[in-house]
């Protein structure tokens, strides 16, 4: 910009797909702007056009397809007689923007901040003052409730805005003011009227809008229960609004119609549900590109742009199925499960709860289970991770923390914010490229610990995967990946399980491992008949069940699951160090001889 305030910008060029052996359309950014504050493009005359338009295109860019209709029959764009097959401008034509004129030229949706450049490759957005650089973003900025006014329906969308209220902002405050000078502002012009956190926000929301917004953007909107997309199309615009509701503005060109909020995918409806007034939707930007596309207007679409074709469209991947493998026979023949049908009931309740606890007695093979068939579900064990609860774990541990940690430069000790493995699991879980690729946490002994504790804010997640909230220590907006599954183990022969609490209850599907019930009744029979030995063993042990009447306390096999079992004298070592302890305790003060009872002896002569 110069001193006398005049803006030259050199001309723009706009290559069109599958153009070669034809012109670049040329075109130039006005500092005229329409009624509500968009910049004008101009594209001359001589331009190429597509002769079609991607056939989807009218359902989201209605007034690009009308203008290009209405220029055919004013004899303004007609077919090339340079450029058979193509479309020419006879005359220079303003537009409304320069995304407006690069959709009606190529025919289909087009970020004219990016596509038109310099003839040394540089985007226009680069000439626009005050900005950030960089590609452009997705934003949310809420506007359905500005102290009890919807201006979204009242102003946004019959107006072509988005607005902030910036009600006390001083005047004067400029595009591309820098966060420092912001929080200057505020301080001083809400000293009275806001809280601290309120302020802090405050300052987040103002340089986003302010300074990290920039044209060519994608703004988005909830109003009615709908979500509402449009493009930023010009610089800031301070105003001193009747009601100051809307001190700050920017000019939007609206889709004409908005998608349910309901349908959208749950990645998106995580982001959208922080309660902030301007969000950067950036990492679920590929799912707001393809929305109302179906997978095949993605493709044509993608085909009208220079696009490497071996690279996948960002949308189309986004979309890929989060699925969870179907349990074969296979893998119930190698956990020895007595049928497919109860993994797959199993890999059924986690796929509708995304949380599952495996209860038991001891010895039911809890832990084995949820590891081997969180690798299988998962694809391998490096999408499974184990932690083990115990009473003094706590949220520090297991989410996040401040915890001491020594510089490896000064060897200083100081406090840092350290990810614990639920944050690190889910970080993973949530990258590009891994987002339909299940991930598990196993929580082993997860009645262990003090839950509410553990937990903490993040019980509410569990229940509600499309929303996120604002965590203790670090102050983000999190939510827990679609495609985290959680999987826990609890013993049952200290009455835990009632005390497990209501909440726990209705965020988990829970699925009993019991001696007296498959697929762990049967499971010693069928690894001794898997190795070659003796049945004598699973006939000891039934009969040992047999005998004790509390179900909780019954033996699990995997006690006789292990080779030192099956050594010189191995059997007769475990019985009497690692069972009958476990029935002296069960029994404690009754006056009952465990030995009599449930020794090998007095077993091996009732089974004759």
């Amino acid at each position: 910009m110069t001193a006398d305030g005049d803006t030259h910008y050199p001309q723009f060029w706009l290559r069109l797909p599958k153009g070669d052996g034809i012109d670049r359309a040329r075109g130039v950014l006005l500092d005229e702007t329409g009624t509500n504050g968009s910049r004008k493009f101009l594209v001359r005359a001589g331009s190429p056009a597509r002769d079609h338009v991607m056939p989807s295109l009218g359902k989201h860019f209605k007034a690009p397809v009308k203008r290009r209709e209405e220029l055919k029959a004013q004899g303004v764009l007609v077919p090339s007689a340079r450029w058979p097959g193509w479309l020419e401008l006879t005359e220079d034509v303003v537009f409304g923007s320069p995304s407006f004129a690069a959709v009606l030229l190529v025919g289909a949706p087009r970020n004219g901040w990016e596509e038109w450049r310099t003839e040394d490759d540089r985007p226009l957005s680069d000439y626009m003052s005050g900005v950030w650089a960089g590609p452009n973003r997705p934003w949310l900025v809420r506007g359905s409730n500005v102290t009890g006014l919807d201006l979204v329906q009242r102003l946004w969308l019959p107006e072509g805005r988005v607005t902030l209220a910036a009600s006390r902002l001083r005047p004067g405050v400029r595009e591309g003011t820098s966060k420092e000078d912001l929080r200057t502002a505020v301080q001083e012009d809400y000293e009275s009227t806001a809280t601290y956190s309120q302020k802090q926000q405050l300052v987040e929301d103002l340089h986003a809008f302010l300074s990290r917004m920039k044209p060519g953007d994608t703004v988005c909107t909830i109003s009615g229960g709908r979500l509402y997309v449009g493009e930023i199309t010009g610089e800031v615009e301070q105003t001193e609004s009747e009601d100051r509701r809307s001190n700050l503005r920017r000019p939007v060109e609206w889709q004409p119609t908005g998608f349910p909020y309901d349908d959208l995918p749950e990645e998106l409806q995580q982001k959208l549900s922080i309660q902030h007034d301007v969000v950067d939707l950036t990492s679920a930007q590929a799912h707001i590109e393809g929305l109302g596309l179906t997978d095949q207007e993605l493709a044509e679409e993608a085909e009208s742009t220079e696009r490497d074709p071996s690279v996948e469209i960002p949308a189309l991947t986004a979309r890929r199925e989060l699925e969870l493998p179907e349990p074969t026979n296979e893998l119930a023949a190698e956990l020895l499960v007595h049928e497919a049908d109860w993994l797959r009931e199993v890999r059924d309740l986690l796929w509708d709860e995304r949380q599952l606890v495996l209860y038991g007695p001891p010895g039911t093979g809890k832990t084995y289970l949820a590891l081997k068939l969180a690798e299988f579900l998962g694809g391998g064990p490096e999408q499974v991770k184990l932690v083990q609860f115990h009473p003094s774990y706590a949220y520090e541990d297991f989410f996040e923390g401040f915890r001491p940690q020594e510089d490896p430069q000064t060897r200083e000790v100081a406090f840092r914010l350290t990810a614990g493995p639920l944050r690190e699991l889910a970080d993973l879980a949530s990258r590009e490229g891994n987002r339909h690729i299940p991930h598990f946490l196993i929580i082993d002994e997860i009645n262990r610990a003090n839950l509410a504790k553990v937990f903490g804010e993040l019980y509410f997640l569990l229940e509600y995967r499309n929303k996120s909230v604002r965590l203790t220590y670090s102050g983000d907006d999190f939510a827990l990946p679609p495609n985290l599954f959680v999987i826990g183990t609890m013993n049952t022969a200290d009455r835990s399980i009632a005390l497990v609490d209501a909440a726990m209850r209705r965020r988990f599907a829970f699925v009993e491992l019991s001696p007296r019930t498959e697929p762990t009744s049967g499971l010693l029979r069928r690894w001794l008949t898997r190795a070659g030995r003796d049945a004598e063993p699973a006939d000891l042990l039934d009969a040992l069940n047999s005998r004790i009447d509390d179900a909780d306390f019954r033996i699990g096999p995997s006690y006789l699951m292990k080779k030192g079992v099956y050594r010189e004298g191995g059997l007769e070592r475990t019985w009497r160090t690692k069972i009958l302890p476990l029935l002296e305790e069960h029994h404690y003060g009754e006056g009952v001889d465990v030995e009599k009872r449930y020794g090998l002896a007095a077993l091996r002569e009732s089974l004759g």
